[in-house]
Protein backbone atom coordinates (compact mmCIF):
# COMPACT_ATOMS: atom_id res chain seq x y z
CA UNK A 1 0.00 0.00 0.00
CA UNK A 2 2.99 2.57 0.90
CA UNK A 3 4.08 2.12 -2.76
CA UNK A 4 1.10 2.89 -4.29
CA UNK A 5 0.34 5.23 -2.33
CA UNK A 6 4.12 6.67 -3.57
CA UNK A 7 3.45 5.98 -6.76
CA UNK A 8 -0.28 7.51 -7.28
CA UNK A 9 1.74 10.82 -4.96
CA UNK A 10 4.38 11.64 -7.88
CA UNK A 11 1.73 10.46 -10.93
CA UNK A 12 -0.16 13.72 -9.11
CA UNK A 13 2.89 15.80 -9.24
CA UNK A 14 3.20 15.24 -13.23
CA UNK A 15 6.44 12.58 -13.01
CA UNK A 16 7.47 12.40 -16.33
CA UNK A 17 8.21 8.37 -15.39
CA UNK A 18 7.49 6.09 -12.57
CA UNK A 19 9.53 2.96 -11.88
CA UNK A 20 8.47 0.72 -9.30
CA UNK A 21 11.08 -1.11 -7.92
CA UNK A 22 10.56 -4.31 -5.82
CA UNK A 23 13.35 -6.65 -5.43
CA UNK A 24 10.78 -8.98 -3.75
CA UNK A 25 7.66 -9.11 -5.79
CA UNK A 26 5.25 -9.54 -3.59
CA UNK A 27 2.53 -13.01 -3.45
CA UNK A 28 4.92 -14.28 -6.27
CA UNK A 29 3.98 -17.52 -5.88
CA UNK A 30 0.12 -16.83 -5.80
CA UNK A 31 0.41 -17.22 -10.17
CA UNK A 32 -1.68 -19.45 -10.82
CA UNK A 33 -4.86 -21.61 -10.00
CA UNK A 34 -3.79 -24.53 -8.14
CA UNK A 35 -7.23 -25.13 -6.45
CA UNK A 36 -10.80 -24.30 -7.37
CA UNK A 37 -11.59 -20.85 -6.24
CA UNK A 38 -7.68 -19.87 -5.24
CA UNK A 39 -7.13 -16.18 -6.48
CA UNK A 40 -4.05 -15.35 -8.51
CA UNK A 41 -2.89 -12.49 -6.20
CA UNK A 42 0.40 -11.33 -8.43
CA UNK A 43 -2.04 -10.86 -11.13
CA UNK A 44 -3.47 -8.21 -8.79
CA UNK A 45 -0.62 -6.71 -7.58
CA UNK A 46 0.57 -6.30 -10.80
CA UNK A 47 -2.95 -4.28 -11.79
CA UNK A 48 -2.75 -2.56 -8.83
CA UNK A 49 0.65 -1.33 -9.75
CA UNK A 50 -0.09 -0.25 -13.18
CA UNK A 51 -3.89 1.58 -12.13
CA UNK A 52 -1.71 3.52 -9.80
CA UNK A 53 0.67 4.73 -12.19
CA UNK A 54 3.57 2.95 -12.47
CA UNK A 55 4.89 2.99 -15.92
CA UNK A 56 8.02 0.42 -15.38
CA UNK A 57 8.57 -2.35 -12.65
CA UNK A 58 12.31 -3.57 -11.50
CA UNK A 59 12.08 -6.49 -9.72
CA UNK A 60 14.55 -9.81 -9.14
CA UNK A 61 14.41 -13.20 -9.39
CA UNK A 62 10.85 -14.03 -10.12
CA UNK A 63 9.34 -17.14 -8.77
CA UNK A 64 8.16 -18.22 -12.48
CA UNK A 65 8.83 -15.42 -15.20
CA UNK A 66 5.70 -15.92 -16.76
CA UNK A 67 4.86 -13.39 -14.31
CA UNK A 68 6.24 -10.66 -17.16
CA UNK A 69 3.12 -11.41 -18.85
CA UNK A 70 0.78 -9.97 -16.21
CA UNK A 71 2.25 -6.55 -16.96
CA UNK A 72 1.46 -3.92 -19.65
CA UNK A 73 4.62 -2.31 -19.29
CA UNK A 74 7.89 -3.18 -19.52
CA UNK A 75 9.03 -5.91 -16.61
CA UNK A 76 13.37 -5.17 -15.55
CA UNK A 77 14.14 -9.13 -14.44
CA UNK A 78 17.73 -8.91 -12.46
CA UNK A 79 18.80 -11.78 -11.02
CA UNK A 80 21.23 -12.99 -8.41
CA UNK A 81 22.31 -16.06 -9.80
CA UNK A 82 25.99 -14.69 -10.94
CA UNK A 83 26.98 -13.36 -7.23
CA UNK A 84 25.59 -16.51 -5.67
CA UNK A 85 28.09 -18.60 -7.92
CA UNK A 86 30.72 -16.33 -7.59
CA UNK A 87 30.21 -16.59 -3.62
CA UNK A 88 30.27 -20.84 -3.83
CA UNK A 89 33.46 -20.30 -6.12
CA UNK A 90 35.26 -18.07 -3.81
CA UNK A 91 34.08 -20.69 -0.92
CA UNK A 92 36.85 -22.76 -2.48
CA UNK A 93 35.29 -26.12 -1.72
CA UNK A 94 37.94 -29.03 -1.37
CA UNK A 95 34.69 -31.51 -2.45
CA UNK A 96 33.55 -32.11 -6.00
CA UNK A 97 30.76 -30.12 -6.28
CA UNK A 98 26.89 -31.05 -7.03
CA UNK A 99 24.32 -28.40 -8.09
CA UNK A 100 20.94 -29.31 -6.85
CA UNK A 101 17.33 -28.36 -8.03
CA UNK A 102 14.77 -28.70 -5.18
CA UNK A 103 12.01 -29.48 -7.96
CA UNK A 104 12.13 -30.41 -11.77
CA UNK A 105 10.47 -26.84 -12.31
CA UNK A 106 14.17 -25.47 -11.49
CA UNK A 107 16.22 -27.76 -13.44
CA UNK A 108 16.79 -25.60 -16.21
CA UNK A 109 17.96 -22.97 -13.81
CA UNK A 110 20.08 -25.03 -11.37
CA UNK A 111 22.22 -26.30 -14.88
CA UNK A 112 22.91 -22.68 -15.11
CA UNK A 113 24.08 -22.63 -11.94
CA UNK A 114 26.26 -26.07 -12.12
CA UNK A 115 28.06 -24.82 -15.11
CA UNK A 116 28.65 -22.01 -13.33
CA UNK A 117 30.25 -22.83 -10.42
CA UNK A 118 32.54 -26.08 -12.06
CA UNK A 119 29.86 -28.89 -10.90
CA UNK A 120 27.36 -31.37 -11.82
CA UNK A 121 23.65 -31.30 -11.30
CA UNK A 122 20.95 -33.40 -9.25
CA UNK A 123 17.46 -33.18 -8.84
CA UNK A 124 15.47 -33.66 -6.09
CA UNK A 125 11.58 -34.92 -6.45
CA UNK A 126 9.24 -33.88 -3.97
CA UNK A 127 5.47 -34.05 -3.25
CA UNK A 128 3.21 -30.85 -1.15
CA UNK A 129 1.14 -32.70 0.43
CA UNK A 130 0.05 -29.91 1.94
CA UNK A 131 0.42 -25.90 1.85
CA UNK A 132 4.25 -25.31 3.16
CA UNK A 133 5.03 -29.09 3.95
CA UNK A 134 7.82 -30.80 1.38
CA UNK A 135 8.24 -34.26 1.16
CA UNK A 136 11.36 -35.34 -1.11
CA UNK A 137 11.07 -38.79 -2.72
CA UNK A 138 14.21 -39.51 -4.95
CA UNK A 139 16.86 -37.66 -6.00
CA UNK A 140 18.28 -37.65 -9.64
CA UNK A 141 21.77 -37.36 -9.92
CA UNK A 142 24.78 -38.28 -7.56
CA UNK A 143 25.59 -36.56 -4.67
CA UNK A 144 27.86 -39.15 -2.80
CA UNK A 145 30.59 -37.81 -1.13
CA UNK A 146 30.50 -34.24 -2.59
CA UNK A 147 29.21 -30.74 -1.60
CA UNK A 148 25.96 -30.43 -2.56
CA UNK A 149 24.42 -26.61 -3.44
CA UNK A 150 20.97 -26.34 -3.49
CA UNK A 151 19.09 -23.15 -5.56
CA UNK A 152 15.78 -21.70 -4.85
CA UNK A 153 14.41 -18.27 -5.92
CA UNK A 154 13.24 -17.75 -1.71
CA UNK A 155 13.27 -19.41 1.77
CA UNK A 156 9.87 -19.30 3.65
CA UNK A 157 9.44 -21.71 6.15
CA UNK A 158 12.32 -23.76 5.31
CA UNK A 159 10.71 -26.96 5.05
CA UNK A 160 11.98 -27.40 1.80
CA UNK A 161 15.50 -26.53 2.61
CA UNK A 162 15.57 -28.51 5.27
CA UNK A 163 13.89 -31.85 4.08
CA UNK A 164 15.81 -31.55 1.08
CA UNK A 165 19.04 -31.47 2.96
CA UNK A 166 18.68 -34.41 5.27
CA UNK A 167 17.50 -36.03 1.94
CA UNK A 168 20.82 -35.46 0.45
CA UNK A 169 22.97 -35.93 3.71
CA UNK A 170 21.49 -39.80 3.69
CA UNK A 171 22.22 -40.16 0.53
CA UNK A 172 25.99 -39.38 1.25
CA UNK A 173 26.75 -35.90 0.49
CA UNK A 174 29.48 -34.69 2.97
CA UNK A 175 28.32 -30.77 3.08
CA UNK A 176 24.95 -29.00 2.07
CA UNK A 177 24.80 -25.85 1.26
CA UNK A 178 21.75 -23.70 0.26
CA UNK A 179 21.61 -20.63 -2.10
CA UNK A 180 18.72 -18.21 -2.55
CA UNK A 181 17.49 -15.00 -3.23
CA UNK A 182 15.01 -14.43 -0.89
CA UNK A 183 15.50 -14.60 2.75
CA UNK A 184 11.54 -14.61 3.90
CA UNK A 185 12.50 -17.13 6.61
CA UNK A 186 8.15 -17.39 8.78
CA UNK A 187 8.69 -19.01 11.85
CA UNK A 188 10.10 -21.27 12.25
CA UNK A 189 12.64 -21.21 9.26
CA UNK A 190 15.31 -20.06 11.62
CA UNK A 191 14.47 -22.55 14.00
CA UNK A 192 14.43 -25.37 11.51
CA UNK A 193 17.73 -24.25 10.14
CA UNK A 194 19.47 -24.20 13.25
CA UNK A 195 18.16 -27.86 13.62
CA UNK A 196 18.95 -29.28 10.31
CA UNK A 197 21.96 -30.67 8.80
CA UNK A 198 22.25 -27.44 6.40
CA UNK A 199 26.25 -26.08 6.77
CA UNK A 200 25.26 -23.14 5.21
CA UNK A 201 22.63 -20.79 3.80
CA UNK A 202 23.42 -17.93 1.74
CA UNK A 203 20.71 -15.33 0.84
CA UNK A 204 20.48 -11.56 -0.08
CA UNK A 205 19.01 -8.75 1.35
CA UNK A 206 16.24 -8.28 -0.65
CA UNK A 207 14.63 -8.87 2.29
CA UNK A 208 15.72 -7.04 5.63
CA UNK A 209 17.67 -9.60 8.03
CA UNK A 210 18.15 -8.68 11.73
CA UNK A 211 21.72 -9.31 12.54
CA UNK A 212 20.91 -9.94 16.28
CA UNK A 213 18.53 -13.07 15.43
CA UNK A 214 19.97 -14.39 12.12
CA UNK A 215 21.95 -17.63 12.65
CA UNK A 216 25.54 -18.05 12.16
CA UNK A 217 25.39 -20.76 9.36
CA UNK A 218 23.33 -17.66 7.86
CA UNK A 219 25.51 -15.50 5.15
CA UNK A 220 23.35 -12.44 3.98
CA UNK A 221 24.76 -10.83 0.52
CA UNK A 222 24.18 -7.42 -0.13
CA UNK A 223 22.58 -6.19 -3.81
CA UNK A 224 22.76 -2.69 -3.36
CA UNK A 225 25.56 -2.50 -6.54
CA UNK A 226 23.27 -5.11 -8.74
CA UNK A 227 20.40 -2.23 -7.93
CA UNK A 228 22.22 0.67 -8.53
CA UNK A 229 24.09 -0.28 -12.12
CA UNK A 230 20.03 -2.11 -13.10
CA UNK A 231 18.65 1.30 -12.64
CA UNK A 232 21.60 3.20 -13.95
CA UNK A 233 21.28 1.28 -17.27
CA UNK A 234 17.37 2.16 -17.35
CA UNK A 235 17.23 5.94 -16.98
CA UNK A 236 20.55 5.99 -19.41
CA UNK A 237 18.18 3.58 -21.93
CA UNK A 238 21.15 0.67 -22.21
CA UNK A 239 20.58 -2.64 -21.83
CA UNK A 240 19.81 -4.85 -18.41
CA UNK A 241 19.77 -8.00 -19.98
CA UNK A 242 23.49 -7.03 -20.61
CA UNK A 243 24.73 -6.51 -16.92
CA UNK A 244 23.46 -10.32 -16.06
CA UNK A 245 24.27 -12.12 -19.89
CA UNK A 246 20.83 -12.60 -20.43
CA UNK A 247 20.81 -15.22 -17.22
CA UNK A 248 17.68 -13.46 -15.84
CA UNK A 249 15.77 -15.02 -18.92
CA UNK A 250 16.53 -18.14 -17.13
CA UNK A 251 13.39 -17.68 -14.51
Amino acid sequence: MELLIMIDAAKLASAKRITAVMPLYPYSRQDKKSRPREPITAKLIAEMLQTAGADRVLTMDLHAGQIQGFFDVPVDHMTALPMLAQYVRDLGLPEEVVAVAPDTGRTRLASKFAEMIGGELAVLQKDRPAHNVAHITNVIGSVEDRCAVMTDDMVDTAGTLVAGAQFLKDHGAKKVYACATHGIFSPPAIQRIEESPLDRVIVTDTVPIDPLTKPERVTVLPIADILAETIHNIFADDSVSAIFGDMNALF
